[in-house]
């Protein structure tokens, strides 16, 4: 919703901009997409990690 209110502001103040924004946006979002998914997947490993290495502790019923 602020991204929306965001771009209303900018085609108010400078139309041409706003339109170029909204025509790139699209193209900016699919080149980014993979960071993300390697985000998503570095998250899911380093949770992994967290839960190998606080299990015996979660074992012995001590929480970290």
């Amino acid at each position: 919703m602020v991204k929306v209110l965001l771009w209303f502001i900018l085609f108010a103040v400078s139309w041409p901009l706003a339109l170029l924004v909204l025509i790139l946006y699209p193209i900016i979002w699919l080149l980014l997409l993979p960071f993300k998914l390697v985000g998503i997947a570095v998250g899911g490993v380093l949770a992994l990690l967290k839960g190998v290495l606080f299990l015996p502790a979660r074992l012995l019923g001590q929480r970290p």
